[in-house]
């Protein structure tokens, strides 16, 4: 091929991958380039071309060359980095067990980056083979919040990733904000993030305004926290960043929430087009809008919510019949006002869910239909979905019919004012809330049938109580205790329980599409594990030959009242799958269901939505558009993972919280019980405080001591002294790190002699 003399924009991709796929092995930038026939000076279009398409991760860079991605022989998946800097990468093939990465083997990956791995050859972890990482394909985290170090020199900030799965530095200036702009698609231009790569992992609305140049950042200090925009790499535990914005002080709760927030890739600004949409939505449903719908205002509807909601999707009315009883749940019509592909339906589908934390949320639908038009206030009418099924006397569910409604809810009351009226019989809250107590007394009789048929059946209820942070005025922390959960509480979520299993049942019978709610049993090795270490706790025997709801449900009542009796839940929780959305129906291990889909909360879940919309379809609704059944198997993928993400923040946050709480805690003592163990040491659930922390082996300074991972037990050489599961003992708090998000103990006493367990 003769000397060619091409400029810049002739040569195209597709010539550059053609010789690629000719050739038998990976080829430089400088071989590629004379094979087109290109002269020197044309090496520069060359590469940028190899970058792009490297970018694209159409082929991969290997050490100087460059290779198809499908010659290769490589695994594409996502780096997943533990604290301890343990990683591994989760395939996107599905197949075989995730691939085991040494630090020593990622390369300059980051936790979160989409990755192409080669395994290496006859090596493994376990069950996992190893491989080491040969290519960042896509990052992970465009933007990342950092603590500041200390300043370096006149001119710099050094920096860490509040990220502890992040371990490197990022050497930030203070002068010159980041100035973020659009280009093509590579993900940084001169050390600058891009804004669409920006935007493809957090909307284009959620791009951070450049810092105000009249801040000054001489007054940063450690401890501040930042966010930036990662660049260059200057070594390798070091990179270059540009400063987006001052976040404040890193004992600031808010802080600590946009830090979570984030981290997890939480979206906190909607795009332009999204309120576009909805500021054109009407203040309130129209007439026309009733001409269609089952007029419902005179039932006297109630919605009972936490004290603080400000999202209602929900409202419930009971009555007695001849027969048995007659529930009617009314769920907003959330798909009446938001139609497929429109920008609110896609901004609601790539958040997945609501995002809730201490202080803030992060809503899935702007506030003015999340927070009014769809939300089901008192006394104003609103669009719904009712669901009517009919019990018999005993809570057995006979009959269901679904149409579109309009309500109006009598009352907005709260799960305290319930409790106290109808349970505890309180006057006073009987008295302010008398039109709806014959109600909500049959709502009750109801309930309590209903849950005793679910526990015939084996549906698993855990005793897990959930944290409540409490603040004072300054929104400072001032105790994290177990939020109070009551038969109010329990009431609503029987009748949710039957409504989503009525819709579920109904679009089944009718061979239609459905989003299902899956949660497969639990994991056979795990659960023999969980069986193990209930053995060694004098809690249960051996592993039941079928592994049934009913089986567990014995487990969990054989530890009620115990002192155990949250850590075994705790333990079962962690033996079982996670549930996850699928449009293949394989019923619900923990509620003991055979047909179960989410229905009753599409203000805050898409799953939801899309449920409405397919029950919709199913009523015979000429305009309501649904998802295809081809598209429903990522869909449930997409919205699965992003529950997780808000699982995770939810986690995360409270740690940080608990963290700053126990600051001005160091040095005191507290009763606390073992509840987890490892090889390097054992953490410990606070009895009082809703926190936990870790002992570290390295730390118990009299003996030497071991794990002894078959009988959970850790046991000191010379002295026998021993510590295993559910055990109490006192502690006391040495330090917290809010880097490490990690609170370190020290045992004060309740050591055990092993031989009492042998």
């Amino acid at each position: 091929m003769g000397k060619k003399s091409k400029k810049s924009g002739v040569l195209k991709p597709f010539e550059v991958l053609k010789v690629l796929r000719a050739a038998e092995r990976p080829l430089s930038g400088g071989e590629v380039q004379k094979k087109l026939g290109l002269t020197k000076q044309h090496r520069k279009f060359v590469k940028n071309i190899l970058i792009d398409l490297v970018d694209d991760g159409t082929i991969v860079k290997a050490k100087r060359g460059y290779g198809l991605l499908e010659k290769m022989d490589l695994i594409i998946g996502k780096l997943q980095v533990q604290r301890s800097r343990v990683a591994f990468v989760i395939r996107e093939d599905k197949g075989s067990n995730d691939i085991f990465i040494s630090p020593r083997a990622m390369g300059d990956a980051w936790h979160g980056d989409r990755v192409s791995v080669a395994l290496i050859g006859g090596k493994s972890r376990g069950k996992n083979p190893e491989g080491r990482i040969v290519a960042v394909l896509e990052r992970g985290k465009q933007v990342f919040p950092v603590r500041v170090v200390r300043p370096m020199g006149e001119s710099g900030l050094l920096c860490n990733p509040t990220d502890p799965r992040l371990d490197f530095g990022i050497l930030v200036e203070p002068q010159g904000a980041a100035k973020v702009h659009p280009k093509r698609k590579k993900k940084y231009i001169d050390e600058n993030v891009g804004k669409e790569a920006f935007e493809k992992a957090n909307g284009p609305a959620a791009i951070p305004e450049p810092v105000e140049a009249e801040f000054d950042y001489s007054k940063v200090s450690s401890g501040d926290i930042l966010l930036v925009a990662p660049g260059a790499r200057l070594k390798s535990d070091l990179w270059k960043g540009k400063i987006l914005k001052y976040l404040g002080r890193e004992d600031d709760a808010l802080v600590q929430e946009a830090i979570v927030k984030a981290n997890h890739g939480v979206p906190t600004e909607f795009p332009g087009s999204v309120l576009a949409q909805a500021s054109k939505l009407p203040d309130q449903p129209t007439e026309d809008d009733y001409k269609t719908r089952e007029d419902m205002r005179e039932i006297p509807f109630v919605t009972i919510d936490g004290a603080t909601a400000k999202d209602f999707d929900d409202a419930i009315h009971v009555e007695t019949t001849p027969t048995g009883y007659r529930l009617r749940v009314a769920i907003a019509d959330v798909s009446h006002y938001v139609a497929m592909e429109t920008p609110m339906d896609r901004e609601a589908r790539r958040r997945g869910n609501s995002y809730y934390f201490p202080k803030s949320v992060e809503p899935m639908f702007p506030e003015a239909l999340s927070n009014g038009l769809c939300s089901l206030n008192p006394n104003v009418e609103r669009l719904a979905m009712n669901a009517t099924i009919e019990f018999d006397k005993t809570g057995v569910p006979k009959s269901s019919t679904f149409a579109p409604v309009v309500i109006r809810s009598h009352a907005r009351l709260t799960y305290d004012q319930v409790f106290n009226a109808v349970i505890e019989g309180d006057k006073a809250e009987r008295e302010k809330i008398k039109d709806v107590i014959p109600m909500l007394e049959v709502a009750e009789k109801l309930a309590r049938q209903i849950n005793a048929r679910r526990n015939e059946r084996g549906s698993l209820q855990f005793d897990l109580p959930e944290p409540e942070i409490i603040s004072n005025e300054e929104g400072v922390t001032v105790d994290i205790r177990p939020r109070t959960r009551n038969f109010a509480h329990q009431m609503i979520e029987e009748f949710m329980i039957a409504a989503n299993e009525a819709v579920a049942e109904f679009l089944t019978a009718r061979e239609m599409p459905c989003l299902y709610r899956v949660h497969p049993g639990p994991d056979p090795e795990k659960l023999r594990n969980f069986f193990k270490v209930l053995n060694k706790m004098g809690i249960a025997g051996e592993i039941p030959d079928a592994v049934t709801p009913q089986a567990l449900q014995q487990v969990l009542g054989s530890a009620v009242g115990e002192d155990q009796e949250f850590l075994v839940s705790r333990m079962l929780i962690r033996s079982m799958k996670q549930a996850k959305y699928e449009p293949g129906n394989e019923g619900h291990f923990g509620l003991a269901s055979d047909c179960y889909c989410h229905f009753t909360s599409p203000i805050r879940r898409y799953a939801d939505l899309a449920v409405h919309r397919f029950l919709k379809v199913t009523l015979g609704d000429p305009h309501q558009a649904m998802p295809a059944q081809k598209q429903l198997t990522s869909l449930g993928a997409h919205l699965s993972g992003r529950e997780r993400v808000a699982m995770e923040a939810e986690r995360e946050i409270l740690k940080r919280l608990t963290i700053i709480f126990l600051k001005d805690r160091v040095g005191g003592t507290f009763d606390a019980i073992v509840s987890s163990m490892a090889d390097f040491g054992f953490w410990v659930e606070f009895q009082g405080v809703m926190a936990e922390g870790m002992i570290r082996l390295a730390n118990l300074s009299d003996d030497y001591y071991t794990f002894w991972p078959e009988r959970q037990m850790i046991v000191g050489e010379r002295s026998g002294k021993s510590f295993r599961m559910g055990q109490r003992i006192k502690v006391k708090l040495d330090s917290v790190s809010l880097e490490m998000l990690e609170a370190n103990l020290s045992v004060v006493s309740g050591a055990e002699d092993f031989k009492k367990f042998v």
